[in-house]
């Protein structure tokens, strides 16, 4: 096996990373893991470890919240910890990768301001709602319709099969503003979306995944938690939009524009689902 730390694009700090990870992960997961999926239990205590060690902001901007690591560390981070538990590390990287980036990359500074410092320090967590019960994962093929009512939208529709659906109070979906046939694509608008945690006894004694203060959508709510085959510690939930109030502030990036926000977040998703593959073989391997 080639050792990691003669391979060129790893510094220092890289090195430290993993070790970091891989200790917490060795110390704080592998002892909990095989319980946490045998009872379908979502990972609270770890999540609150990882908020404290930075884990859930590593490649953001210490000026909202974050760490300030690049992006190698980032993936270093997720590749870690899938090394021992898939839940935990698809937890981290939804969060970053699909709940967080897309406000990084296409919101305003008011939205960024609002949003990414609870995110990046785990005060919430975060996902991303595309995937619905009669398109699936085909962006153009959503359903969900949000009406232009001046001030806000009403927004109607499910999404199904949400990584953090339940967990997460911050969430970045896809919906339709123009029934037109022909603007199938164009036609399609992001949105940020709030509610409250699933869990909100726990979030709250342990301090973390709630933020009381931030402002929910009325008609949002997370709908029912899949059972899975594997990685049944990752919260995998429906979200379900019935007549939902989403103020116009709420638009992420331009009218029409949504599916570039989610082709772009699925693109730098699908990195952060390979380092995930990695650290899982390699547990595998080590096993």
């Amino acid at each position: 096996m080639t050792d990691m730390n003669d391979l060129p694009y790893f510094t220092d700090e890289h090195h430290q990373v993993r070790e970091l990870v891989r200790g917490f992960a060795e110390a704080e997961i592998r002892p909990v893991a095989g319980e946490l999926d045998r009872e379908h239990k979502f990972h609270w205590d770890n999540v609150k470890k990882m908020a404290e060690l930075g884990f859930l902001g590593i490649p953001w901007d210490p000026e909202l919240g974050g760490t300030g690591m690049d992006d190698i560390s980032y993936i270093i981070a997720v590749e870690e910890l899938a090394r021992v538990d898939a839940s935990h590390s698809i937890t981290c990287s939804a969060h970053i990768t699909l709940g967080t980036s897309p406000i990084v990359e296409f919101g305003t500074e008011e939205q960024k301001q609002k949003y990414v410092p609870l995110m990046a320090s785990g005060k919430v967590l975060g996902g991303l709602g595309i995937t619905e019960p009669s398109a699936g994962s085909d962006v153009v093929g959503l359903q969900t319709f949000a009406e232009d009512k001046g001030d806000h939208y009403i927004v109607n529709g499910t999404k199904n099969f949400i990584t953090n659906g339940g967990v997460g109070e911050v969430a970045v979906i896809t919906a339709r503003t123009d029934k037109n046939p022909e603007k199938r694509s164009g036609g399609i608008t992001a949105f940020i979306v709030t509610k409250d945690t699933a869990d909100l006894e726990i979030t709250e004694k342990l301090g973390v995944g709630h933020a009381p203060d931030l402002e929910k959508i009325s008609g949002y709510r997370s709908g029912k938690e899949e059972s899975k085959m594997g990685w049944r510690s990752s919260n995998t939930t429906e979200l379900i939009f019935e007549d939902a109030v989403v103020p116009k502030e709420n638009v992420l990036g331009k009218l029409g524009e949504g599916v570039t926000v989610a082709f772009k977040t699925l693109d730098a998703g699908r990195i952060g689902v390979g380092a995930l593959s990695l650290g899982l073989a390699q547990g595998a391997y080590e096993e």
